[in-house]
């Protein structure tokens, strides 16, 4: 029958009977807190409108059972007598066991992020992008990873980067567009200088925006016609962007011939104003008699439109429209319209 003072690989067997009892013992431990956390966390989220805790319980539910049992296990050498190259490939694997797990967390939490976004997202475009764009993170964060774990084993990984980078080069040349106008996509979707559905000015160039792709972004135009813009090439250029717009200042010219009597002038921006004051969703601001033309007196009229609604603006400046010349027949004042008088005298 063994004894408890028999050796085994240099530890006697009552030692790796403790080292035996302390692993199960933190394993048991490290796996309560986790639940623990989890409980505690998850009862948080129902208080709170933050995703953050949804992100740190989602990566914490995948924790593996393996890692926690790896750390357990090098927890529990740490009571044995053991040789240093054998302890160094225990916390070699504990450190490789950590980096996968920590990937495991992160690559949760973005999936969790990415959910949480395509349900506050209608748009199909956007999900696309975004969809890109989690696959690129995932790779990139799994390939960091990669490298870190053989960093760890001993491989060079500066020469291996260096190695891979004459290749690299040569495809960042060939996709340097393509990366270029994903890159862009992703400041459009986090950064919003846009969204769907907006009025923009690009240029000469206008109309309401359909669609966010990885690519390219198109655009309806007045005229009914689809544009396409590269994103990079749109985020270079000065954007107007009507959507944004929470009132529409308006200034419009009048003019009446040089014949009206001084009486009416004086009563033309009365008439106007009161003419914009009669609708609703306006803020009337200036009307002035603002100069002399070439075969009229001018008048200048500025006033809002309390909405961005280009079809509001129109109606409301044609009933204000309206309202003028109707005033104008009663008041008896004329428009004024390119005219030439010729005067003939007798000798």
């Amino acid at each position: 029958m063994p004894s408890l003072t028999d050796t085994y690989y240099g530890n006697e067997l009552q030692a790796w009977l403790i080292a035996l009892g302390v692993t199960v013992g933190i394993l048991i431990a490290l796996r309560v807190v986790e639940q623990v956390l989890i409980v505690r966390i998850s009862s948080l989220t129902t208080k709170t409108t933050t995703i953050a805790d949804d992100l740190v319980v989602g990566a914490l539910r995948k924790t593996k059972l393996l890692y926690l049992t790896i750390v357990a296990v090098f927890a529990g050498s740490m009571s044995l007598k053991l040789e240093a190259n054998v302890r160094g490939v225990l916390w070699k694997v504990v450190i490789i066991a950590t980096l996968i797990q920590a990937g495991i967390w992160i690559s949760r939490a973005l999936q969790i992020w990415l959910e949480n976004y395509r349900k506050e997202e209608t748009d199909g475009g956007q999900r696309m992008t975004m969809n890109a764009l989690s696959f690129i993170g995932r790779l990139v964060l799994w390939a960091t990873i990669l490298l870190l774990i053989l960093d760890n084993l001993g491989v060079d990984v500066t020469a291996l980067v260096a190695g891979l980078g004459i290749g690299g080069v040569a495809v960042a040349l060939a996709v340097q567009n393509i990366l270029g106008d994903l890159f862009s996509s992703l400041s459009i979707v986090l950064d919003k200088p846009f969204v769907i559905g907006d009025f923009i000015i690009v240029g000469d160039l206008l109309g309401s925006v359909e669609h966010i792709g990885i690519k390219t972004t198109r655009v309806r135009s007045l005229s009914g016609e689809q544009l396409v813009f590269s994103n990079t090439d749109l985020l270079t250029s000065r954007i107007r962007n009507f959507g944004r717009m929470a009132e529409r200042r308006v200034v419009f010219k009048i003019g009446v011939i040089y014949r009206t009597p001084a009486d009416k002038l004086e009563k033309i921006p009365s008439i106007i104003r009161e003419a914009i004051e009669a609708r609703e969703n306006t803020r009337f601001d200036r009307s002035h008699f603002a100069s002399y033309g070439d075969f009229s007196l001018d008048f200048e009229t500025v006033y809002y439109v309390l909405s961005a609604d280009y079809n509001l603006y129109m109606d409301i400046q044609q009933a204000i429209n309206l309202a003028i010349f109707r005033k104008f027949a009663e008041e008896q004042i004329e428009f004024a319209y390119p005219t030439q008088t010729l005067f003939l005298e007798k000798e």
